[in-house]
């Protein structure tokens, strides 16, 4: 049995190493799917589930769609940053990788660690029980959903993706531009109602729109946590920039189109949102597009459900295209297991890192609730944009002769750092609370595993026997870059 088993090991081995020559993730993303990629990830539940915690933060209407432009405007500003990031350093991987060329890997390998264990995981979480919240909320209008019942759906839909993701790159493309258009004509539909609540001079929320607004550090950092986090997927495309077609020409013009449209959208959508219900409903709802849905459409109301379903189910796999691809390319740099570094024979997708993403995000579900997961994954991801966007301009100043196909003026980063750290810093200073201390110990605390596991190499034989049994069974072998 044993001297099979070793016959089979050096077998697959051999043909390993023989498709190893060739074997690379495909261009498969062109123009339509990387905006649909950016701007499919980007319109899903944060549009349905964010505004009621904004103005709830802020306090009044006006304030709120000053912070929901604000955000949009910041979102641009940064999005321009990261195609030149992506220009210069042609590679997939997003931060992890910018990082990992400007900062050292230790920098690198905090952020990998604290992505792949809680921010990336958050994030599909936070996507999920939105999803789960409005597929059951037509059949508990009275009351809350179990949450049990949330959980469930939601991890139904994790589920359902992840497989979709490892079976086929162009299939979860298509995915995602028919998502795209769901999601459009649906955020049109509510465009389209408050203009005609509007026309018809329903404008009294709109009186006196700025009094008491909350104008103070913590709380103008808590609305943009929540703000933003209806914008996350911006930057979703600097991850799969080695499955871009032509990335110095599609990567600019993806982010200008794609983040322009959604922020037209989401000040528009906010105002029908004020437009039909007053603030006090509109902070009630736990599903603000379902109640705004039953003003207006009356007993079909539950076709906003539907729709703030479909929306983010699509958003949901777009975060699964990209942050396998973020786990991959940390493993081919020798941050991760060997395993998650490897792409399947042919389908040519990164399985065992979509599996991998799977099974963490299951586990955070657990204990998961979506308020917190936003706060602690907005404060996680814009400390870590900070230390991107200072590597930026370290490229600028340091080393301007590399080629930029695509390039901004200087002070463009230094107003998103600032804007950053801004963000890092407010709800710490102005209301600081034990969890933040609780994410940054958690942060720092990849150095401990970085020194002796990645540095030092004290990596037990049992992962490397693990590594060839899971690379047979899952038939995966390394890929190569695809630069």
């Amino acid at each position: 049995m044993f001297f099979q088993f070793e016959e089979r090991r050096k077998t697959a081995a051999i043909i390993m190493e023989d498709e190893t020559q060739k074997l690379s993730l495909k261009r498969e993303v062109g123009l339509m799917g990387a905006v649909s990629l950016i701007g499919g990830t980007m319109i899903g539940s944060g549009i349905f589930m964010s505004p009621q915690t904004v103005l709830a933060t802020i306090g009044s209407p006006g304030a709120s769609l000053v912070v929901w432009a604000s955000c949009g405007l910041l979102v641009i500003l940064a999005s321009f940053c990261y195609a030149e990031m992506g220009t210069v350093i042609r590679e997939s991987g997003g931060e992890y990788i910018y990082i990992l060329r400007t900062s050292g890997p230790v920098v690198a390998f905090m952020l990998i660690f604290s992505s792949v264990l809680f921010a990336r995981p958050a994030g599909v979480v936070g996507i999920s029980l939105s999803f789960a919240q409005y597929v059951v909320a037509p059949f508990y209008s009275e009351c809350a959903p179990p949450v049990l019942l949330v959980k469930c759906v939601a991890a139904a839909a994790i589920i359902i993706l992840a497989t979709v993701n490892c079976l086929n790159v162009r299939f979860s493309m298509s995915v995602q531009v028919f998502f795209m258009v769901v999601k459009v004509l649906s955020l049109a539909v509510i465009i389209v109602g408050g203009v005609v609540m509007l026309i018809r001079g329903h404008t009294e929320n709109f009186q006196d729109s700025f009094e008491n607004s909350n104008i103070g550090i913590s709380p103008i950092g808590i609305a943009f946590y929540q703000g933003l986090w209806s914008y996350d997927g911006w930057n979703n495309l600097n991850y799969v920039t080695e499955e871009l077609k032509r990335p110095e020409v599609n990567l600019p013009r993806a982010v200008i189109i794609a983040i322009s449209l959604v922020t037209g959208l989401y000040l528009l959508v906010n105002v029908s949102y004020l437009t039909v219900l007053t603030p006090k409903e509109l902070i009630s709802s736990n599903a603000v597009a379902v109640t705004w849905g039953n003003k207006v459409f009356g007993s079909w109301g539950w076709i906003m459900s539907l729709a703030a379903a479909l929306s983010a189910f699509g958003s949901l796999n777009g975060t699964f295209f990209s942050g396998g691809r973020v786990c991959f390319v940390a493993a081919r740099e020798g941050h991760m297991p060997d395993i998650l570094s490897m792409a399947h024979v042919h389908r040519l997708t990164p399985s065992p890192a979509l599996i991998f993403t799977t099974v963490v995000s299951l586990l955070v579900l657990i204990p998961g609730d979506f308020q917190s997961i936003v706060n602690f994954f907005s404060f996680t991801a814009w400390f870590f944009y900070a230390i991107t966007l200072a590597g930026l301009i370290y490229l600028k100043i340091k080393k301007p002769e590399l080629p930029r196909p695509y390039k901004v003026p200087i002070i463009l980063p230094i107003l998103v750092l600032i804007a950053a750290v801004f963000l890092v810093l407010a709800p710490i200073i102005d209301d600081p609370q034990i969890e933040y201390l609780y994410v940054t110990l958690f942060i720092f605390s990849g150095v401990l595993i970085y020194i002796p596991f990645i540095h030092y190499k004290l990596c037990p034989s049992l992962l490397t026997k693990l590594t060839i049994f899971l690379q047979l069974f899952l038939q995966v072998a390394p890929a190569e870059k695809n630069l």
